[in-house]
């Protein structure tokens, strides 16, 4: 697959146990982008954040949450995001999802 130049990137923000169909929402969705052929998904875990309802969630010892937040990241065509967004929509109950323009400088794999 070659990806240069002008693209898209999607980033979704949700808690780290939150759910689709029983397996980990993160997981789901990277494994749903795999499927639709997308160029590549990223799940990033983070050490504190807050969402739409304020609580914090913190990786601190005293005050660990099993709910950390995560982005998961998502980079390809305008148009495969696009037809990638309805997907989205369902499994993304709660959260914030974003998507902005990137370029590309590189993509390749070793193969």
């Amino acid at each position: 697959m070659k990806l240069q130049g002008e693209a898209k990137l999607v980033r979704i923000f949700l808690g780290e146990s939150d759910k689709w169909q029983g397996q980990p929402l993160y997981e789901a969705i990277v494994l749903e982008a795999r499927r639709a052929g997308l160029a590549g998904a990223t799940v990033l875990r983070g050490f504190m954040g807050f969402g739409a309802h304020s609580r914090i969630r913190t990786a601190k010892i005293l005050q660990l949450s099993e709910d950390l937040p995560v982005c998961v990241e998502i980079v390809d065509t305008e148009e495969k995001i696009q037809s990638f967004l309805p997907t989205l929509e369902r499994m993304v109950r709660e959260g914030l999802v974003t998507m902005e323009k990137v370029e590309v400088i590189q993509y390749r794999s070793r193969d």
